[in-house]
């Protein structure tokens, strides 16, 4: 198993730096990954264009992640994962970067519609 953690952690070094889609620090980053990125990106748009301090990143690796992530998540003041699912993601950030991130799920069958990620964007700058 310790030879495997080894090989796990050192693909880590090979994994390209993280973009952030917007400025590097502000009030809110909106990660995700896999089929959420159009919606997740319109949503983001939304925000940015209306001044908010709103940025996002989408994850392509997620074993193992990123190894700039934790520095990415400490810049933010709050973190939302939206997932079309029961919350995996979410479990995951909460457990590795002990951040305080919040989960928006999904779990219908079908994709995110930007209005129901602008929301729960609205929501989270509002608390």
């Amino acid at each position: 198993m310790r030879v495997r953690a080894r090989k796990v952690a050192g693909i880590a070094a090979e994994i390209p730096p993280t973009e952030v889609r917007g400025a590097p620090e502000g009030d809110l980053l909106v990660i995700g990954w896999g089929s959420t990125f159009g919606a997740i990106a319109a949503a983001v748009d939304g925000f940015q264009q209306q001044g908010k301090a709103v940025s996002q990143v989408h994850l392509r690796y997620l074993n193992p992640l990123p190894i700039d992530l934790g520095e990415i998540l400490k810049r933010f003041k709050r973190v939302l994962v939206p997932e079309l699912n029961l919350g995996q993601l979410v479990r995951v950030l909460r457990a590795e970067y002990l951040v305080d991130a919040a989960g928006l799920n999904k779990v219908q069958g079908l994709p995110f519609k930007v209005s129901e990620i602008t929301h729960g964007i609205a929501r989270t700058l509002e608390a």
